[in-house]
């Protein structure tokens, strides 16, 4: 029998008010984790937060408000929060760097969505370790992207960043496999959240084609013929979660309908 249960388990889900990262934070709400939501608006969170579902008595949810490039505040948010309720899941997911291509990007720019992505990440990680260590359990799901496996065009910062990620995350599955700690990563395809509007408004301004149109161009790449829903890449978040992923470990999953290519 299959293994979701969740109960007792405390998740960190990042970009928790909106988008993958709420659908994230639903999806393991339901198995039974304690949520912390991680985000920059107080208000978003608050309007988030107030959706999670609690499956038992026990169960407690709660948030922190902080802004993932901010190193201190970062570390320092988080650990009082681990110190008084340590955390055994990491969803860790942040909206991606504006689009263009690669050569007309300025350093300052591959350098903010590096500190954004992966400095972050590092940090989420060092303060999560040890209570991972502790329960013997530990689950470091990166939410990122196609673009690991096959670039996408027209985003050069963001292939280049989503692509240290992943060997950062590689890396770290070989490293903490012995201590019960697995480290996946999730790469959605193209999915109904702010991040494609923001795609889609971003070719439209540059191309001067409709948004229909442009969102029909990106369809024809997919076989599903669809976007895909929040919720179907928290399906996939709930699972690599879960008591029955532990042998799941250092992988690149696409939830894409279908689009990428590659084997």
């Amino acid at each position: 029998m299959i293994n979701l249960d969740l109960t007792g388990k405390h998740a960190l889900v990042c970009g928790g008010s909106h988008g993958i990262g709420h659908a994230a934070a639903l999806q393991l709400a339901a198995q039974g984790a304690d949520i912390t939501l991680l985000a920059r608006s107080r208000e978003a969170l608050d309007a988030a937060l107030a959706t999670l579902p609690r499956r038992h008595d026990d169960q407690q949810h709660a948030s922190i408000a902080v802004d993932m490039r901010d190193r201190e505040a970062l570390r320092a948010k988080v650990e009082a929060t681990v110190n008084a309720h340590p955390v055994q899941i990491l969803v860790n997911n942040t909206g991606g760097p504006p689009g263009g291509p690669a050569h007309l990007a300025r350093p300052d720019e591959f350098l903010a969505a590096f500190e954004q992505h992966l400095i972050a990440a590092q940090i989420l990680v060092q303060v999560l370790l040890p209570g991972m260590q502790g329960a013997g359990y530990g689950r470091i799901i990166n939410v990122i992207s196609t673009s690991v496996k096959e670039p996408i065009r027209n985003l050069g910062v963001s292939n280049t960043i989503r692509g240290a990620t992943a060997s950062w995350a590689k890396t770290l599955a070989g490293e903490l496999a012995a201590h019960g700690i697995t480290v996946n990563n999730v790469l959605p395809g193209f999915t109904r959240t702010r991040r494609i509007e923001q795609l889609v408004a971003e070719r439209s301004a540059s191309s001067g084609a409709s948004r229909e149109d442009i969102e029909a161009a990106m369809l024809a790449q997919v076989p599903a013929g669809r976007f895909a829903q929040a919720a179907e890449i928290a399906n996939v978040i709930g699972f690599l979660a879960s008591p029955a992923a532990a042998y799941v470990n250092g992988i690149n999953l696409p939830v894409d309908g279908g689009r990428t290519q590659s084997l």
